[in-house]
């Protein structure tokens, strides 16, 4: 099974799961469909239609559908079978997206003349490792044990925030900071995709936030921007409790630092 999220340069991130529909454009909400996510993106020039295009996704696929009268370039950066791939979609063009990274050029979308990128993380579940809480109660085991993909941006950006947790310091005064977070990222990784920018630290923390806990009890929905560093306490804390990552984990990357690359 898998997830979708959806971020780019000033745009919301949105998770979406099985089941989900999100229609975006400059004004979705007018011509989308019941039930379906609308997102607005910003900036939009005037010939970009309300409508450019929907993102669906199932439990195995997420599909791409453009309706947009502008042409778009799509853009699978990592996963895609035998490498990269980049095609240009049309009016009428359905499309389905590979796993991993994939951007998404408007072309010309943007009021200044320039593109307006949409990036599209397609995210596939591994298997649970055991059991765990995840919009249940407290030791259901039919519960489900929530995942993030190994060795993921948003994997280890987990881990850098649990640490504390892991290490058994839960008496720490406050969450690892952005740059922390990077930093540790770094050390552990080699290569810290763009975690420099503290906008992305942030959107890292909405999908594990999301996976950790579930659509309804998510604090970066349900807590003003007033307690945003009672948040990332709160994410660091349910993100160690659920097991998205474990002391084992943090042990591995720990011997991976310390040997010869």
């Amino acid at each position: 099974m898998l997830h979708v999220v959806v971020r780019g340069p000033d745009i919301p991130t949105t998770v979406l799961y099985p089941g989900g529909r999100l229609a975006f454009g400059r004004a979705p909400h007018q011509v989308g469909g019941a039930g379906d996510l609308a997102l607005a993106l910003p900036g939009c020039a005037p010939h970009v239609s309300r409508l450019v295009g929907t993102l669906t996704v199932t439990g195995e696929t997420a599909t791409l559908h453009w309706s947009g009268a502008s042409e778009a370039q799509l853009s699978s950066l990592f996963d895609a079978p035998g490498g990269a791939r980049r095609v240009v979609v049309s009016k009428g063009a359905t499309v389905t997206l590979d796993a991993g990274e994939n951007q998404l050029l408007l072309l010309r979308g943007k009021q200044s003349g320039a593109d307006l990128r949409i990036d599209v993380d397609v995210v596939v579940a591994v298997e649970p490792r055991e059991p765990a809480i995840h919009g249940g109660q407290a030791g259901d085991p039919t519960a489900a044990s929530p995942m993030l993909p190994r060795h993921s941006r948003e994997w280890y950006v987990a881990l850098a925030l649990c640490e504390p947790w892991l290490t058994g310091a839960d008496d720490y005064p406050r969450p690892p900071s952005n740059r922390e977070i990077h930093d540790r990222v770094l050390a552990w990784h080699g290569y810290a995709w763009n975690l420099i920018r503290p906008q992305r630290v942030d959107d890292a923390l909405r999908v594990i936030a999301a996976v950790a806990f579930g659509p309804d009890a998510n604090p970066f929905t349900t807590e003003d921007a007033a307690r945003k560093q009672n948040t990332r306490f709160a994410i660091a804390r349910r993100a160690a409790e659920v097991r998205l990552v474990t002391p084992a984990d943090l042990a591995e990357v720990e011997r991976a630092r310390r040997s010869p690359r």
